[in-house]
Order: structure tokens, then sequence, then C-alpha cells
């Protein structure tokens, strides 16, 4: 018989609530299936998927709590007389927070009550190739079949289950930006860019906070040598870009456990928890008490309860992620994924709205147009932010040879920064070339504040296939940290032998 709708989506995150929307405006019968499993914690939220509730919108706004920590200690040297020591109220902070994102899940549900998409708050699976299944809160089975389905149910935190204690007393990003009192001594634990930023906004806010890393931060982000101003001496060094973000927030007050990882967490009699790790550098073992331990391990594609084996979807063996097609369409016919659930693309929410109105437009809008996952933008929304668009050095290296790269880079010192007497130590900028004929643009890198505006303008002449003699013919505006992107002189050859010139 006919399914009842043209299209269903299984998730209802930033992905997979654009498909559904944009398939709406062409007139077609569109439902969303969207359920939250509670954490190991028992923290739930509604209806927005990881980045309205446990994602890029709290971390943001408690990013600009810290923000404005820092701003009220500049203020002073600007002759604003504040009386010290300020203090941050953990439980009015968090209340604003959640109660916007509160009103992000009602809006959520208002527009798809507008453009007349069904929803259904249920947990459900495949039971065949059109039909999915699903019990609601008070035990009700709900059917539903479609012409089209697409899964966008994303992924939830992991958790290190080697570690003795670890599920019954740590805590994820899932708990944290849910929490109704101050999580006070914090271990992020893992050197995630999660853990970073939420170290960050902590030790912003006043909170002692303690990182453990393993290994080098920021895996995956650029980790290239770059010039160091020691002594004031222009050399290569083997310093890898992202740490110069770790080194800030040193300064700043984080403290970091280096080449640590934890063994066992147990709860104390008063109620805070005790840490054993292993030092692999002193291969000592070490333990410290601390009000909440948090894990930033990575995400795991939230597929389990899906049922995809039974209708033939096929998955990473290595990540668990649906493999996908330039097109979104997986490995059955009419079944498509989008956003953080897909092998091989970027977990950003922007790519994974593009890819759903894009999905939507081709299945039901007469289009042709393929989601472009090159040169997409992120920033990693630390202390000072570390912003990028493009190929990282090695990565560039990697694809052109070292030979063919040519890197333009330099510190500069924001003027912001000057009369507060900032430290400017970590403000450093990277443009990464190709060497031959016009120079075109492969990657910009850029650590200091507000790194996401400052990339975002960028992006797009770099996705125009910008070239380094237009950027330096680009007339910059003073005084801003962007300008100092359209004066990059100092030159390096790429490699970790580099040559420094211009100096």
């Amino acid at each position: 018989g006919k399914n009842e709708y043209d299209l269903l989506v299984i998730g209802g995150g930033s992905g997979g609530l654009a498909c559904a929307k944009e398939a709406a405006q062409f007139g077609r019968k569109v439902a969303v299936l969207d359920y939250v499993e509670p954490s190991p914690q028992g923290t739930a939220w509604g209806l927005g998927g990881t980045c309205v509730n446990v994602g890029c919108i709290p971390k943001k706004l408690m990013h600009q709590a810290a923000l404005l920590g820092s701003a009220l200690k500049d203020a002073q040297h600007y002759g604003w007389n504040i009386s010290q020591p300020v203090h941050h109220t953990w439980s009015v902070m968090a209340q604003g927070v959640q109660n916007y994102v509160k009103s992000l899940n009602w809006g959520h549900r208002v527009q798809l009550q507008e453009k007349k998409v069904k929803y259904f708050n249920i947990k459900g699976s495949f039971s065949d190739p059109h039909t999915v299944r699903g019990l609601t809160k008070a035990g009700k089975e709900t059917v539903v079949t479609a012409d089209n389905i697409v899964i966008a149910t994303g992924g939830r935190p992991k958790y290190p289950v080697h570690v003795a204690g670890a599920l019954e007393y740590g805590i994820t990003s899932d708990d944290l930006f849910w929490l109704k009192k101050s999580p006070g001594k914090t271990l992020p634990s893992f050197i995630l860019y999660v853990s970073l930023e939420c170290a960050g906004f902590l030790t912003g806010i006043g909170l002692d906070t303690t990182v453990m890393m393993r290994s080098v931060p920021l895996r995956g982000f650029d980790q290239a040598s770059h010039i160091s101003k020691k002594k004031q001496i222009c050399f290569t060094t083997q310093q890898q870009m992202a740490s110069l973000v770790t080194e800030h927030m040193e300064s700043y007050g984080t403290k970091f456990l280096k080449r640590c990882f934890p063994t066992k967490v147990e709860k104390l009699k008063s109620d805070r928890l005790q840490v054993t790790w292993k030092n692999a550098e002193l291969d000592t073992e070490e333990t410290d008490s601390f009000d909440t331990v948090m894990w930033a391990v990575g995400r795991a594609p939230d597929t389990k309860t899906l049922n995809l084996e039974t209708v033939g979807v096929k998955t990473s063996s290595e990540t668990g992620k649906i493999i996908v097609d330039a097109s979104e369409a997986t490995s059955v016919p009419h079944i498509y994924a989008v956003g953080d659930i897909t092998e091989g693309r970027p977990e950003l929410t922007p790519t994974a709205i593009a890819a759903g109105k894009l999905l939507a437009q081709r299945l039901f809008g007469q289009s042709s147009e393929l989601m472009d996952y090159d040169n997409v933008p992120t920033t990693v929304f630390t202390p000072l932010e570390y912003g990028c668009v493009g190929l990282s050095e090695e990565a560039a290296v990697q694809r052109h040879g070292s030979d063919n790269i040519e890197v333009y880079h330099a510190y500069y010192k924001p003027l912001e920064f000057t009369v507060a007497e900032r430290d400017a130590t970590q403000c450093y900028m990277k443009m990464v070339c190709l060497r031959e004929r016009e120079q075109r643009i492969l990657g910009l890198h850029f650590i200091g504040p507000n790194a996401g505006e400052v990339i975002q303008g960028f992006a797009l002449g770099i996705k125009c296939g910008a070239t380094y003699p237009q950027m330096m013919k680009t007339v910059g505006i003073h005084p801003t940290c962007a300008e100092e992107v359209t004066k990059l002189h100092i030159t390096k050859r790429s490699g970790l032998d580099a040559t420094v010139t211009g100096c």
C-alpha cells in the first residue's frame, strides 16, 4: 500500500530539522521522529539536537560569561571603578542559559507545526526499509511509513569504560550545561576541543579547573611548526600551533596534567571524587580529589536502537558511522543520512543544516546541487579563540608536497590588549599557500580574540579561490586584529626543517 509520508526524518537536530522544514516547503507530507535518551546521570532535554541543547549554543553563552569576567579585569585599566573581588554565581548564569535553550526547543516545535510537519516524540527503529516503529513514553506503539527516510540522529558522548568508576561518577558535556549547581573544582579529562572549551569558561568564571591530557591538544587541527619569538630571535621549533591555545590557558589559570591518563574514580565520604591516574612521563601513580569529573573522549554515533543491519544500511567498522555517497545516500535506496552520523563529514552544525536543505531540494525540488565540504570554517571557543578554514599545514604538505607549499605567518598584538597590559604571546596567524603561480590560499589559521568572526569573513574569499597577492592588496580595517591577516609578510618554507625568511 501507499506510505503515509513522503519523507520521514529520524532525529530532531540541526540537520534533520533543516531537511524536514525544507521538504515541507515543497508541499510534501513530512514527519520528524525524535527522542532524547537521558544521559547516564539522568540529563535530558527537548527538540533541537546537540547544538541547541548541549553544544554550540550553551557553550558559546558560557564562553561569553567568562569573557565578561576578563573584561571586568581589563575595565580597571580603562578607568572603570569596579570593587574587588568580583564574584560569579553559577545558578544565575545556568538559569539564563537554560531558559534560552528551552525557548529554542519550543520555537522548533512551533516551526514544525506552522510548516505542517508531524512531530513524533518517540524512539524508533526500522522494521523494514520503509517502516519505523517506536514506543511513546506511555508505552503505545506507533508505526510510521515513508517513501524516503533520512537518518540524522547525531552522536552522544562516549565514556572511558576501561576506567573504574567513570560511568558511575563522571559527567559529560551532555550534563555540564544543565547543572543547577556549580561544578566546583573540576577535572575535564582527555584533550578534545570540547574539553578545552569547557575548561576555558570554567576557569574564566573562577573555578579551579585542571585538564588531563594524554597526548597532543586539539588533535586534527593544525599541528605544524612555527616561528618562536623567544629572546626576540626568529627560529623554527617543533612547538605545535594548537599548543598556543593551551599555553594561553595555562597563563589564564587552567592547570594541565600532561601525559597523564586516569585509571579509576572513587567517591569519598565527603561526596568528592578521588581520581587516580598514571603519569606516563614520570612513570608514577598520582591522586587528587575533585567535585566534578567530566569526560571528553569523543562521540559515538547514536545508531544502537535503529536496527540498521536489518534493512541493510552499511556502517563503518571503525567508527560505527553511516557510510554515504556524495548525495548523502546510504547503501539502501531511498534511505539517506546527514550530519554527525555520517562517515567522513565534519561534525559541525552549519554543514549538517546545509546538507539537509540540499538533500530535500534534490529529493523534491528538481535540484542536483551537492553539498561542498571543502573550505568549511570552524572555531574552537577557548579563552583565546582558534579559528581556521581550509587545510592545515600538514594536510597541505601531504596533498601537494612540501616543496610546493609556502607559509606566511606572524605574531601580533591586539590593540585592546595594550592598555590592559594583557599578554599577547600566543596571538598568532598562519596562511598556507601554494607556491606556484598565483599562490592560491589553501588554509588560514587565526588565534586571537573573536577568531570566529575573523575567519567567517575570510572564509568567503578562500572559498572563491583567493590568492596571497589578492590578500595583500586587500585594505584592512584599522585598527583590528583581522587587519593583520592582510599584512602577513613573514614567510617560511613548509616542513619541520624549514628555513625562516623575511624576519
